[in-house]
């Protein structure tokens, strides 16, 4: 098989404690295919520990079931809620944590880098995102919720930064 034919599998993550976001999308020769993608939730009122064992196990199960190759997970930007950025800082440690027990590669870009990727503009929004990953994915509608979208920009984006 030559490299052109070759299939990569990424996983994408979108951290968070509440809701984080997957998405396992296949590329090969220039062309992106969606394998699953979905959202990772945990109660509010669950104690920490509890969450971050739940993310563990349900990513180490998706990570298990679907053999990606790479790992892109979304790197956090600067807060003015530091209680919500620690507790995304302790889900994105788990979400790595379960990449590297997987085996994979791990890549890590800003938001700002993935919008840059995707729409060519480092301050798109939301809507502007889901589009392109609507585009790039050949879907007809745009991936909801908004956590499942971001983890497939973080796939997309690594498949276009990166040279396997």
């Amino acid at each position: 098989m030559s490299a052109a034919t070759k299939t990569t599998r990424i996983i994408g993550i979108d951290p968070g404690t509440g809701i984080l976001g997957f998405g396992v999308v296949d590329f090969t020769a220039g062309k992106s295919k969606l394998v699953t993608a979905g959202v990772v939730t945990t109660p509010a009122h669950t104690p920490l520990d509890v969450r971050l064992e739940d993310i563990y196990d349900s990513l180490t199960e998706i990570i298990t079931e679907t053999k990606p190759d790479y790992m892109s997970i979304e790197k956090l930007f600067f807060s003015q809620n530091v209680t919500t950025a620690m507790s995304v800082s302790h889900a994105r440690g788990v979400a790595m944590l379960a990449g590297r027990k997987g085996r994979l590669p791990i890549a890590e870009y800003t938001p700002q880098q993935i919008k840059q990727t995707l729409t060519g503009y480092g301050k798109a929004d939301k809507k502007q995102v889901q589009e392109m990953v609507r585009i790039q994915l050949g879907l007809k509608e745009a991936p909801k919720p908004d956590d499942c979208a971001d983890a497939l920009a973080a796939a997309i984006t690594h498949s276009m930064m990166s040279r396997f």
